[in-house]
């Protein structure tokens, strides 16, 4: 059973002009077929935005309005995050969970209402920046100067206003002070959706084991992600021994209760030893091969995802 925190695939059909239909089977790394395949119990689906849209809200919305008309198009296999406790029971019935999901809130602009509304909308999960500086921070940079800034104003109160509707914040992609920020900020175990160990692969994407200790301690998750840029130096595989090094590195650092799965899937490019959604089993079955009992493995694929929704409700 697998819960995948990051994934790109309807914006990446967006973009390309495909009709929303298309998402029941279409040639790039997920689909309805190999969600089926892949044993995918949910799937979180990220509405992307970014500065060379504008940051146009109501571009945001339109957007979020192709994927809701094309997951709705499968309601009989799928169905929409509405609690822990419903996703339990329903995973148990053979159907997939879509988890909405936000990555960049710049195009809310400085208007909190656009939470509120994505809350009602039944987003989850929402990422504060992209690569861009926007009304609430700053990004993940190799400018150390924009590295240790943090969260502007308006950016400490979209955290506190997502803590009071039990929205989950996402840091994959902020910046090093903004990620401290929120990790004082916060009242609720916040995650990093798609985010590696630095020490392994000096990415400014990558979190730093003091990061891995905080997000740890904070009760949250890091979402291993495939992207070979954010695994290893050097060509263009995303091998799975990479990401058992890292998910290894990460347990030695924060703990096993604070890794998880968070592909990237359809916003990564290169070739990928795990072609697509229906092959999560290649890395199940290094992990298991790697000397990583059952309940690890568990925990790495679902439960402590799950966990995390619960402990923000």
């Amino acid at each position: 059973m697998i819960i995948d925190l990051h994934c790109d695939t309807f914006i990446r059909m967006y973009c390309d002009g495909k009709k929303a239909e298309e998402f029941g089977k279409n040639e790039y790394h997920i689909d309805l077929e190999k969600l089926k395949k892949g044993h995918v119990a949910a799937q979180c689906f990220a509405i992307y935005n970014e500065k060379g849209d504008g940051y146009d809200t109501d571009k945001m919305y339109e957007k979020i309005g192709y994927m809701f008309d094309g997951l709705k198009l499968f309601e009989e296999d799928l169905f929409f995050y509405s609690g822990a406790h419903s996703l339990t029971a329903k995973m148990n019935e053979g159907k997939i969970c879509a988890i909405p999901t936000i990555e960049d809130l710049g195009p809310i602009l400085n208007d909190i209402s656009n939470i509120d509304k994505l809350n009602n909308l039944g987003f989850k999960i929402l990422s504060l920046t992209w690569n861009h500086e926007n009304s609430i921070g700053y990004p993940n940079s190799s400018d150390a100067s924009i590295m240790n800034k943090g969260l502007k104003g308006f950016g400490m109160d979209v955290v506190e206003r997502m803590n009071e509707l039990n929205m989950i914040i996402d840091v994959s992609h902020l910046s090093d002070g903004g990620f401290y920020d929120v990790s004082k900020q916060s009242k609720k175990p916040f995650v990093a959706t798609h985010s590696n160990a630095r020490s392994i692969k000096n990415s400014t994407r990558n979190l730093t084991d003091d990061m891995i200790k905080t997000l740890s301690d904070a009760g949250g998750v890091t979402g291993i992600n495939f992207y070979h840029d954010f695994l290893c130096d050097g060509g263009t595989l995303s091998r799975i021994d990479d990401m058992v090094r890292h998910i290894r590195h990460i347990k030695n650092v924060g703990g096993i209760d604070c890794i998880a799965i968070g592909s990237d899937f359809d916003g990564i490019g290169g070739e990928l030893e795990i072609k697509d959604a229906s092959e999560h089993y290649k890395l199940v079955d290094a992990l298991e091969s790697q000397g990583f009992t059952a309940n690890e493995i568990d925990k790495i694929t679902h439960e402590n995802v799950l966990r995390v929704l619960r402990d923000s409700e």
